[in-house]
């Protein structure tokens, strides 16, 4: 490090989504005041600030979609819309007083482990250095935003963007627009799209088994007894909980229970569209469940209009004005509005974690990201990932896993300070068990065997290294306590991949 002044805090975070200030809260509520948060947006909020396309909402219910310490009663609709999740957060961040903490469009541009001293030498993009013993990723799973691999792509002399960036300056009235993509944004924003465009295709490479979505307005009624009575409010997030988390016996347990909601889906495609030639066009080929299944009442009927067209043929290259299929038929458009969705499988760019003996964190995933209980990673001590691989969810909120993984990041803080361990090391034995059996949960699910191509698996190796594969109360019982046998403590190396890890930490 420079010469130049360090700024030293007991606690890094990098991203203000629900995982960064999630952690940023608990750490509060312990009385904890020693950390800083790098956002590099205008703002708090994460993928609900960055992500503001027509109809953006959260398709997992808003009573469970927030955090268990600080329940809202007065949510406006069953399924919250974007800008209302994003002012709950926004909320959340100053009602904690976890504002003065932050640093706004600030992006952390790398972090470097020091063996030596025991901490994290961060830099941000302005240059300034900092330290911390503990370095926490926030960053979430869906923030880097994919764009198709098609040839032309930069020859377009129309309006481009991805989903993620909006123009919201761009008039779609009257305008011929290419949407490529169908998953979960798209089938958001498309009805939006299609009631203002004189001509909308939409270029679909496989689709998305929809469901009916069960929302409405929250009752002026319902709003008061759970500002009066939060135990009703608690109540209902129970049971939205249990019953979402029924959904993992047809998706782990036994697939055949995935006919029950295929009928379901089915149904939903011949009460929404009249056109067969449409009907079919919408009908997924693979077993439901494979990819994540979707909620949506209008994407079916905005796509049975007569201004739009479903191409299922695929695209070919896109040129200075419009978009030729695969069979060479070439449709000029004025716009082109990327649906293709975020990296989930490679969520850290390359460059930015650095750990023991300065090996980049990508390069420790040949195979696709791993970590041990979705949190640490070996040979990155005193790092924590939230969010991180295998903790994604196909059934249920992401909340709930964030607050688990928080919980065991900070008994491991705790742990240490009692024991005056400088840095904790997750043992590659340890991890590498763990991952062992975590694949072959997965083995027999839904999402490796439904046949279809999935943002779940990773491009390289073909393992699932997105989605938890189990109930979610039972990574929040592995998460309950810290485990120190898995661990070396003070730079310890292990003995050997049998020896045990208590022994190589002593």
């Amino acid at each position: 490090m420079s010469n130049q002044k360090v700024e030293h805090h007991k606690v890094a975070i990098v991203g203000t989504g629900f995982s960064g200030l999630g952690m940023a809260i608990r750490l509060r509520q312990q009385g904890e005041q020693d950390f800083i948060l790098f956002e590099k947006e205008g703002g708090v909020g994460g993928t609900w600030r960055v992500n503001h396309y027509p109809g953006c909402a959260c398709d997992v219910p808003s009573h469970l979609y927030s955090f268990s310490f600080a329940p809202k009663p007065n949510w406006s609709r069953m399924f919250a819309p974007q800008p209302e999740i994003k002012e709950y957060l926004e909320y959340c961040a100053s009602h904690y007083g976890i504002m003065p903490h932050v640093r706004l469009n600030t992006a952390l541009t790398g972090a470097r482990w020091n063996e030596q001293q025991a901490h994290w030498e961060i830099t941000d993009q302005y240059g300034n250095h900092y330290t911390a013993t503990y370095l926490v990723s926030g960053a979430g799973g869906l923030s880097v935003p994919v764009y198709p691999n098609i040839p032309g792509l930069d020859q377009f002399k129309g309006r481009a963007f991805h989903s993620q960036n909006w123009d919201h300056d761009y008039d779609l009235r009257g305008k011929r627009v290419a949407v490529i993509g169908t998953g979960a944004s798209a089938i958001q924003f498309v009805p939006e799209v299609q009631k203002q465009a004189a001509q909308l295709d939409l270029y679909q490479r496989t689709p998305p088994w929809i469901i009916p979505k069960p929302d409405r307005a929250m009752s002026l009624l319902e709003k008061l007894l759970f500002k009066r009575l939060p135990a009703a409010q608690k109540a209902l997030r129970e049971r939205i909980y249990w019953t979402l988390e029924t959904r993992v016996l047809g998706m782990l347990v036994d697939p055949r229970l995935m006919a029950i909601a295929k009928r379901w889906a089915l149904n939903h495609i011949r009460r929404q569209i009249r056109d067969p030639q449409l009907r079919k066009k919408v009908t997924p080929d693979y077993t439901i469940g494979c990819k994540r299944i979707l909620l949506s009442d209008n994407y079916y009927p905005a796509l049975d209009q007569p201004n739009v067209d479903v191409i299922t043929t695929g695209v070919r290259e896109v040129t200075a004005d419009g978009v030729i299929d695969v069979n060479g038929t070439k449709r000029e458009v004025d716009a082109i509005i990327y649906g293709t969705g975020f990296k989930a499988t490679d969520p850290i760019p390359r460059g930015l974690f650095f750990g023991r003996g300065g090996v980049d964190i990508v390069d420790t995933w040949p195979e696709g990201p791993e970590a041990y209980k979705g949190t640490t990673v070996s040979g990155f001590p005193n790092f924590f990932m939230l969010m991180g691989p295998n903790t994604g969810l196909g059934h249920n909120s992401m909340v709930y896993m964030i607050e688990s993984q928080v919980n065991y990041a900070l008994k491991a803080m705790e742990f240490m300070e009692q024991k005056g361990i400088r840095m904790i090391d997750v043992a590659p034995s340890a991890q590498a068990e763990y991952n062992q059996r975590l694949q072959s949960k997965l083995q027999g699910s839904v999402w490796n065997n439904g046949g279809c191509q999935s943002w779940y698996l990773h491009p390289v190796s073909g393992r699932n290294v997105t989605l938890w594969p189990g109930f979610t109360w039972q990574f929040r019982q592995q998460t309950r306590r810290f485990d120190p046998s898995a661990y070396l403590f003070n730079g310890a190396v292990e003995a050997s991949a049998a020896g045990s890890v208590g022994e190589a930490a002593a």
